[in-house]
């Protein structure tokens, strides 16, 4: 995506890059989305990375969702992709996703990686749609309720550019 805002006519959606000044607005939809949510610290830390950060809003200026993806070398990793609570199954999180991928495919990416809690289905459901396969598991690597831990779903793709 090499265009600063990206819209859809149809939906009034936008797409843009994450500015620091979103991160109250992007907060509130990560601490309403997950019991652990990522620090406003993360987030800003990304920023600073320059890692691929995008927002999802609408034409009054509603963050609807957000992605932020990691690239190195020939790799990519999402690492958090979320629409706000309320606004599932209206095709954000399949936007988001495309987009991010857009992204690596630009950098000339030829693997992308990503974890996911197995109790994630909908999360699962939209990979496996999208073209990610089950490449393994890390044991422990969610914290969990009452103390505990869940394992992560490692997933890939490999692009064709």
């Amino acid at each position: 995506m090499s265009q600063v805002r990206a819209c859809d006519d149809v939906t009034s959606i936008c797409l843009r890059p994450m500015r620091e000044s979103d991160l109250d607005a992007v907060m509130d939809i990560e601490l309403r989305a997950y019991p652990f949510p990522w620090s406003r610290g993360i987030f800003r830390d990304c920023l600073h990375s320059n890692y691929a950060l995008w927002l999802q809003e609408r034409a009054d200026g509603a963050i609807l969702g957000y992605g932020v993806l990691s690239i190195a070398a020939d790799e990519a990793h999402v690492l958090n992709l979320c629409t706000t609570p309320g606004s599932e199954g209206r095709g954000l999180g399949q936007r988001m996703l495309q987009a991010l991928l857009k992204i690596a495919r630009g950098h000339a990416v030829q693997r992308v990686f990503l974890e996911v809690r197995p109790s994630n289905t909908r999360a699962i459901a939209l990979y496996e749609r999208s073209g990610f396969n089950e490449i393994g598991r890390r044991p422990r690597y969610y914290p969990a309720a009452n103390n505990g831990r869940e394992d992560a779903i490692v997933m890939a793709m490999e692009l064709l550019n």
